[in-house]
């Protein structure tokens, strides 16, 4: 994460398909004749397997209590660029030339559940890193938390990548990162992104699909983030590294570049950072780690296992040339694992597939 702006104002069901005998319990029309009833519920499966099913479309989405921009949010800086709705519901943050733009909550949370719907810049996008985290780096400089989600930015016509990243105690040389492709297209259509950050655990959320789960393990010391910590959303300028190595940089004829928020979440205790321990958020607390995005349901575990089969093409767990001892928290998955070589990355490189053009190679499959 780039730190180089500090803050300028402080304000501070789908169905499953049911086996036959659940299905006969709700059903009444088909109690006439089984035959009929498990050919129809055959058939009903047989859609869901033609229409793209996967585990990522049988998710549930969470039951959220959403608030205005002014209910939760300033500016972090360069309110110039930052337009927000008339009824104040949704914000874009714009970058061009003269600058990026951010928004910070107006206040610090001991443990928390942030959230918002994000659409992305759209058309060329490289170097562009768009930007939802948590972080108290304004309080702490040198010993600063911070959950990371990250936009990296696209060449036009290849998918999009995105990494998130856990920080605790200033501890920025053990990057605990990884990458990912979706898919979607995320400049297409509004997608929400969430990260719950309780006493034991941290989760990573994409559509209600959870795409990363780091268990608090006592060995990580204060490598786990235990310090209050803000909301911030920012998009911004990282030509230097942001795609393919800072070898594809920010287009600035295709400006101005719009990240677009709504539907902003905002559930934890607040709280005093420098006196955080004086407020009592037990409550609070335990409201938090028992909402229902704080415990992965077996149907979303099965969503993050294909998830991070098919999408995740990096991970520091599987990395033993950078960390030749994998850190506590790793939970070294054997159908992960094989994927990955000694350097984290995969063994084998990811396909997508691209639409036809009519060009005069044949191949129109993608390999990144």
């Amino acid at each position: 994460m780039d730190h180089r702006y500090r803050r300028v104002n402080r304000h501070r069901r789908r169905r499953q398909c049911s086996s036959p005998s659940s299905e006969t319990k709700t059903t009444t029309l088909l109690t006439s004749s089984s035959s009929l009833h498990h050919l129809l519920l055959f058939i009903l499966c047989v859609n869901h397997i033609s229409s793209g099913y996967n585990p990522i479309n049988m998710a549930m989405a969470f039951d959220l209590n959403t608030i205005t921009f002014d209910q939760g949010y300033a500016t972090l800086f360069s309110d110039f660029n930052i337009d927000r709705s008339d009824d104040d519901q949704s914000v874009r943050l714009i970058l061009n030339r003269q600058s990026g733009s951010g928004i910070i909550s107006t206040d610090y949370y001991n443990y928390g559940f942030f959230s918002a719907k994000i659409k992305l810049p759209t058309r060329y996008t490289a170097g562009i890193v768009v930007a939802f985290y948590t972080s108290n780096v304004d309080m702490f400089t040198k010993t600063h938390d911070e959950l990371d989600l990250e936009f990296l930015g696209n060449v036009r016509g290849k998918p999009w990548r995105f990494q998130t990243n856990i920080y605790g105690n200033g501890s920025t040389t053990r990057g605990r990162e990884e990458r990912y492709r979706l898919w979607f297209d995320p400049s297409k259509e509004f997608h929400r992104y969430s990260i719950l950050w309780a006493r034991n655990k941290i989760i990573f959320y994409v559509d209600e699909i959870p795409i990363r789960e780091v268990l608090r393990d006592d060995n990580m010391g204060g490598d786990y983030p235990s310090k209050p910590m803000s909301s911030y959303a920012t998009v911004w300028d990282a030509s230097s590294w942001a795609t393919n190595g800072g070898r594809n940089k920010v287009d600035y004829r295709f400006e101005p570049f719009a990240a677009e928020f709504r539907d902003l979440v905002l559930q934890g205790c607040p709280v005093d950072p420098m006196d955080a321990t004086s407020t009592n958020c037990l409550d609070a607390l335990d409201e938090l780690e028992s909402s229902e995005f704080a415990t992965i349901t077996p149907r979303q575990r099965q969503a993050k296992k294909w998830f991070r089969e098919k999408y995740m093409y990096y991970s520091y767990c599987y990395d033993r040339l950078r960390y030749p001892s994998p850190f506590p928290e790793c939970l070294l998955i054997s159908s992960e694992q094989d994927l990955f070589k000694n350097s984290g990355r995969l063994k084998n490189r990811q396909k997508f597939h691209r639409r036809r053009r009519p060009r005069r190679r044949p191949n129109t499959t993608a390999v990144y």
